[in-house]
């Protein structure tokens, strides 16, 4: 019920009453880490309304900021909170509903020795080469800060440390990008550029799928850090955007999002 209330104040009446057409293409803006997930979600809302889902994957920072630049858009799924709810506050959606869940892992290069109880000791040896997102642009980045500030809390000056070590080799405008189909993450462990990458857990779990040698490390409790992703719609956005926001938040897309390894808090 709580979810629902949440959900409400995205459904204009003439979201509710004007039918769906084959015609209505939707405009989606999605964080990079969304990409498999949503891709299945539209596939599934494409079968069931007739519309047609046309998606941009990309930082979330960077996406907001084209949406804040005019840029065409209708749904924004982004990896945290903020951005848009920066958008909302600029009237330039509507509200923002939390619709998913991740958390930061670290995903460690074959052969190198580490566990939870160690990972911190390891990031912070100057023979290991730390990797991480670009923060501001990609909120994979500004979790990855959280973490950093969690460790100083118990181990004076690592935060300093590790900001000035990290690698910031993803989510930024001039970031290399990898090969089709590759997940960066698993890309630039696999090239030898991070010996340890902080990434969402969905994003590790994909990247050890294609890159088998490849560990995934949990975070102690100590550094853990979770990231609550927002959805929203633009102002002016159509019926068929809206519908497609709360296919996101039904029960099918909240699974389909729980099997991508997110968790999902429109479920049960």
């Amino acid at each position: 019920m709580t979810l629902l209330l949440c959900i409400l104040p995205l459904l204009g009446s003439l979201a509710m009453t004007t039918p769906v057409s084959a015609a209505d293409t939707v405009l989606l803006h999605a964080a990079g880490s969304l990409r498999a997930a949503l891709t299945e979600v539209s596939k599934a809302f494409e079968a069931s309304s007739g519309a047609t889902v046309q998606a941009k994957y990309g930082p979330s920072g960077i996406l907001k900021d084209e949406i804040a630049g005019g840029a065409k858009a209708e749904v924004f799924a982004s990896a945290n909170m903020e951005h848009p709810q920066a958008l909302a506050a600029g009237k330039k959606t509507g509200a923002v509903v939390l619709f998913a869940r991740n958390r930061l892992c670290a995903l460690v290069r074959p052969g190198l020795a580490v566990e939870s109880a160690t990972l911190l000791d390891r990031m912070m040896d100057n023979a290991v080469n730390l990797g991480m997102s670009t923060p501001k642009a990609d909120p994979s980045g500004d979790y990855a800060f959280e973490v950093f500030a969690k460790a100083d809390k118990f181990k004076p000056g690592a935060k300093a440390a590790l900001e000035k070590k990290a690698l910031q080799l993803s989510g930024g405008p001039s970031s290399a990008a990898p090969p089709a189909g590759r997940s960066v993450y698993g890309w630039h462990v696999a090239e030898g550029r991070a010996d340890i990458f902080l990434a969402y857990c969905t994003a590790a779990r994909e990247a050890q799928q294609q890159n088998s040698g490849h560990q995934i490390v949990q975070l102690p409790d100590n550094l853990a850090v979770g990231a609550d992703y927002g959805l929203t719609v633009t102002a002016n956005a159509s019926p068929a955007a809206y519908r497609l926001a709360l296919f996101v938040l039904s029960v099918e897309g909240q699974h389909i999002l729980a099997r991508h390894g997110f968790s999902a808090p429109g479920l049960p």
